[in-house]
């Protein structure tokens, strides 16, 4: 099989070397391509401009110079126009690509297995870092130990091998169900159909996990991306740790995950805020279905103005937890972002009694770990607080991360004590 070749401009293969898996649109100098030309068939250069290749074609990838990098997917409706998915030439890739995919899925699961039981929920698949471009899948362990998968194709390099995905997944893991989640808007700048609904049998929408011995509703069709954020998994049970007899403020709190274990730490009082009335709701069915009503409670608030509002009530809290979805989606939004996350900060570490915990996060990768330290220096100055890092941390386990390719390292978690 002859594959089309792709050739970049000069010194543009430094950071495929190092790990990064993809190639963009103005990193490509030229193709090289059959031609069909009388009775004879040839290979020709083309201009990017001109390449008429099929979205989905697979493609290998050469330096300026000639030299082999991978074997990709190739889009021209993306500006991530390949998206690298082996370091072996494509004859070897396709030689059997079920095999090829299944061995991926497999390393993924096994990888997991020396972390989580079989009643765990987790990250499955974790896309680019897990060597699978585009490709999320959650392992969700219902309290009835079925097993349900959320998958989420939102390129189309995992798009146009969704079959042999499929069929891998099916046949390592077993599902009771498999929910497709494939409806963030990534997929129109791929060129793809936004789509949402089960694969195979119909089973109920809403399930209870268990996580850290705390019972928890996902919505698997309706939830927020596949349902939870399983990435705060592990940082949500180390900050439970300094709760106990504790007034704690949990806010974004999105499903009342954090104040719930906070709850089951021993805390003296947990008031968990998000502004989504949808959001507040499932939190009242968890608080309920842990029986916490004694001592937590949910309120519908806008995180910054009720922030302003207990500074100028002068309340005092214990712990306080931030947790808030990603302020910035690209570098030039840097700036803003440093701005919202800064102020949360400052306003947290004046509500907090001197000796408090804070607890505060950032999920976006562009605003990388070094300006999310820097922002909280600046915050603890404003705020006249110091500031005692306690622990730098991350995702859990189940999202390893790919040298070379940063956006797999993009969760921040700091647990902070401040006088």
């Amino acid at each position: 099989m002859t594959f089309p070749r792709v050739f970049l401009n000069s010194k543009e293969e430094k950071e495929i070397n190092q790990g990064f898996p993809w190639v963009f649109d103005n990193e490509i100098s030229h193709l090289k391509v059959k031609k069909v030309n009388g009775d004879k068939e040839e290979c020709v250069n083309v201009t990017f401009k001109d390449c008429t290749l099929e979205p989905g074609t697979p493609v290998e990838i050469y330096t300026k110079a000639g030299g082999f990098l991978g074997t990709g997917i190739f889009n021209k409706n993306s500006k991530i126009t390949i998206r690298i998915i082996s370091n072996e030439k494509g004859d070897e890739v396709y030689s059997d690509i079920e095999t090829f995919w299944s061995k991926r899925i497999s390393d993924a699961y096994n990888i997991r297995q020396l972390h989580y039981s079989k009643t765990d929920s987790y990250r499955l698949v974790f896309a680019e870092a897990d060597l699978i471009p585009g490709f999320i899948c959650e392992h969700y362990c219902d309290e009835n130990e079925n097993v349900y998968l959320v998958v989420q194709f939102l390129s189309m390099s995992c798009e146009v091998f969704r079959k042999e995905i499929l069929s891998a997944l099916e046949k390592i893991c077993r599902p009771y169900g498999i929910f497709e989640r494939s409806d963030a808007d990534v997929r129109t700048k791929e060129g793809l159909e936004m789509k949402a609904g089960w694969i195979g049998a119909a089973r109920d929408e809403k399930i209870v996990i268990v996580e850290n011995g705390i019972r928890l509703t996902v919505d698997l069709a309706h939830g927020q991306k596949t349902g939870y954020f399983l990435d705060q998994k592990d940082n949500r049970k180390e900050a439970a740790a300094f709760c106990h007899g504790k007034t704690v403020l949990d806010t974004f709190t999105h499903t009342g995950a954090f104040g719930l274990n906070a709850f089951k730490a021993g805390a003296k009082d947990v008031i968990s805020v998000d502004i989504s009335p949808e959001a507040v709701e499932t939190v009242n069915e968890n608080i309920k279905i842990n029986k916490a009503e004694k001592v937590m409670t949910a309120v519908c608030a806008d995180v910054f103005d009720l922030l302003k509002q207990y500074e100028a009530e002068n309340r005092k809290f214990d712990v306080i937890i931030l947790d808030p979805p990603a302020f910035t989606k690209s570098a030039k939004m840097i700036q803003k972002a440093y701005g919202g996350y800064k102020e949360i900060n400052l306003r947290a570490m004046r509500l907090l009694n001197k000796g408090g915990i804070l607890v505060t996060c950032s999920c976006s990768h562009f605003f990388d770990a070094v300006t999310f330290y820097d922002m909280l220096m600046h915050a603890a100055q404003d705020s006249h607080r110091k500031v005692q890092i306690l622990q730098k941390r991350g995702a859990g386990p189940d999202h390893p991360v790919l040298l070379g390719y940063p956006k797999s390292e993009y969760l921040k978690c700091a647990i902070t004590r401040v006088f």
